[in-house]
């Protein structure tokens, strides 16, 4: 039901991602649906989150963002939990989390955008981010690494930890020009992770295989963090494991969490 992040995190931090294994959801959304806005039963995904809260020993109820391939970032303490009002307001629309408070749990979901995992050595810090290639591009990484360096002591890059759990890998994320040109203007470099695709018959337009993991890693190499893990599980191909919004449509969503103890 659980991936453990193989990564030098401090004790006190704990992180993990969910498969979609183990839960009560009906398919599409077989088994361990996480999200309720993907047309599931709502009392299905109540269901699934009272296990995850329960199986994986969480501290607290996750803060569950709205997650609309923005560049918001929240800041979580004690009193942010919006877990009990769910049923009369909706999460708040943002799609990264961070705190400095033991016991609240910073969440993300996905089903094949870059969730990532981020600590420092001292262990004083968790932060988790939901990067899609529209995010990714809007800056919604360095904007929030940006943000909690400002505020919290002990995170300098060299200190910084990245962990970067199952997303859609190159050799299953084709995209199109549109897609190769936003980056482009954001640096000419970036062009090194989109691999062009043969062009077929009949005057269609050019095709790229994107690289989102390689481009996540090449900002954060530019911000001076080098401490990134993860990164090798695909969620597109890995159909038994996760779920993949390219792959399948209509699909669920694994969260990633971290938080500290």
């Amino acid at each position: 039901m659980f991936i453990t992040p193989n990564w030098p995190a401090p004790k006190q931090v704990k992180a993990l991602c969910t498969t979609r294994e183990g839960g009560v959801s009906a398919p599409p959304f077989d088994y361990f649906n996480l999200a309720l806005h993907v047309g599931d039963d709502p009392q299905c995904v109540e269901e699934n989150r009272r296990l995850l809260v329960a199986q994986a020993n969480l501290p607290s109820p996750p803060f569950w963002l709205d997650q609309q391939h923005t560049d918001i970032v929240i800041k979580l303490s004690k009193n942010s939990s919006n877990t009990p009002k769910l049923k009369i307001s909706p999460p708040p629309i943002a799609d990264a989390s961070w705190t400095t408070e033991k016991g609240c749990v910073s969440v993300v979901m996905t089903a094949d955008c870059l969730p990532l995992l981020i600590t420092n050595q001292q262990g004083t810090l968790v932060c988790a981010i939901h990067a899609g290639w529209k995010g990714l591009q809007k800056g919604i990484v360095q904007k929030t690494i940006l943000e909690f360096s400002s505020q919290v002591n002990g995170c300098s890059p060299q200190e910084l930890l990245v962990w970067i759990g199952p997303a859609i890998q190159q050799n299953c994320f084709e995209v199109g020009q549109d897609v190769l040109d936003l980056f482009l203007e954001s640096d000419p470099f970036n062009k090194t992770f989109f691999t062009p695709l043969p062009i077929g018959g009949g005057g269609k337009p050019q095709k790229y295989l994107a690289n989102l993991v390689g481009l996540v890693t090449k900002e954060l190499n530019v911000l001076g963090i080098t401490a990134v893990f993860g990164g090798d599980l695909c969620s597109y191909s890995q159909n038994d494991l996760f779920y993949s919004y390219r792959r399948s449509g209509q699909t669920g969503r694994m969260a990633s969490l971290i938080w500290i103890e």
